[in-house]
């Protein structure tokens, strides 16, 4: 009989389906994993996915709202932080965000006093914001609670699949509304962001993510000194109410013109500009110079200190700049941070708010037999 020596054994191991022996079994692997994160009110329980790709990124993402509790990306020197704000416990989120990582929905953004008309019916929601609708009601996409339809690997990466179905007149808005948000993390560093969604009536949709990032890393300093270039040669420009007034205005000679890199706090506060009194700061839909649905490469931000860049992408014709000038340093949130005004900024890719009112917006009408679908890419690199 031959002799086994330790050697032959783990050859012998190493050709078994379920055993992997390798040199570099050190390197982080590409993994989705799962953990209970509390329960709601009304007792439903909440579930939190983790993702994290071999190239040191890491997100969080819940069932509650679909939401993106954590990003964790590395600086110019390999140190590993947080890069959204947000918080530590699914209560704080329920109690009091404002919209942090959320998935926004069924309309992200405002509908004048909160009315529209589609087929010759007149549609009433609920006028959450100065008497305007805002995000999807009292109770929008960002507060329910969403179905895994699955998660695992991907030959792009972990992913996550959730899904919401929208019954007909909730917060108003007619048609059952079924949507499916997609969550990958890829090799590159990138958070790929892909919605879908068909209807039984005809509705209107406009859904996008509202992640406020911090490119310092555990929001160690506001975004003040942070860079922004949009591929953005017009605003919509809006009224006191942050209402659009139906005209595209050019950015060129103003303190939106971002066609090439700008410190963001370099014109911020110049209120001589109306628009930018209106705002308080940033608060504006972006519209690209592309074709509807075309997916493309339309923002990057950068922080000079950390070195950390952002590169949004996305199929959408606008984006809402926002940066967090409502925050006043009320809430505390992750790491023990204070998040004062100017702590964050979002790059909420979408279409152009009040659509439904403005005949010259592209439409965010869906009827039954179409289908809705979005994708936007955050890559995240350093330089």
């Amino acid at each position: 009989m031959k002799k086994l020596t330790l050697w032959g054994i783990l050859i012998a191991l190493t050709h078994l389906p379920f055993f992997s022996f390798s040199q570099n079994s050190n390197k982080p692997m590409a993994s989705i994993s799962s953990k209970s994160f509390g329960q709601t009110p009304s007792g439903e329980s909440v579930t939190l996915y983790t993702m994290k790709n071999a190239s040191g990124m890491e997100v969080q993402i819940m069932t509650y709202g679909g939401i993106i509790t954590k990003i964790l990306t590395p600086d110019k020197n390999g140190t590993v932080e947080d890069v959204v704000l947000g918080f530590e416990t699914l209560d704080e989120y329920i109690k009091d965000s404002p919209f942090f990582g959320a998935t926004v929905g069924r309309y992200g953004n405002r509908i004048a006093k909160g009315k529209f008309t589609l087929d010759g019916v007149g549609y009433q929601l609920p006028a959450t914001n100065n008497g305007n609708a805002l995000h999807g009601g009292l109770k929008g996409f960002d507060k329910k609670i969403w179905q895994v339809i699955s998660s695992g690997e991907t030959a792009e990466g972990p992913k996550l699949v959730l899904k919401y179905i929208s019954k007909d007149m909730e917060e108003g808005f007619p048609g059952n509304l079924t949507v499916h948000l997609s969550y990958i993390l890829t090799a590159k560093n990138e958070l790929s962001i892909e919605f879908s969604a068909t209807t039984d009536k005809a509705t209107i949709i406009n859904l996008c993510n509202h992640s406020y990032f911090n490119l310092s890393g555990n929001v160690k300093r506001n975004i003040l000194e942070h860079t922004m270039q949009l591929n953005a040669p017009k605003l919509v420009a809006v009224d006191a109410q942050l209402i659009p007034t139906g005209d595209l205005i050019p950015v060129a000679g103003t303190p939106f013109d971002f066609l090439s890199p700008q410190v963001i706090g370099s014109r911020i506060d110049q209120t001589e500009n109306e628009q930018i009194k209106r705002g308080g700061g940033y608060d504006h839909c972006f519209a690209f110079d592309k074709p509807l649905g075309k997916f493309a490469v339309v923002a990057i931000a950068h922080d000079p200190v950390s070195g950390r860049s952002l590169e949004a992408s996305t199929t959408e014709p606008g984006v809402q700049f926002y940066t967090a000038n409502f925050l006043d340093g009320r809430l505390k949130g992750k790491n023990g941070a204070v998040y004062g005004k100017r702590t964050g900024f979002c790059l909420e890719t979408q279409h152009f708010p009040d659509s439904p009112n403005q005949a010259n917006f592209p439409s965010t009408v869906l009827r039954p037999g179409n289908h809705y679908t979005t994708k936007t890419n955050y890559r995240f690199f350093v330089q």
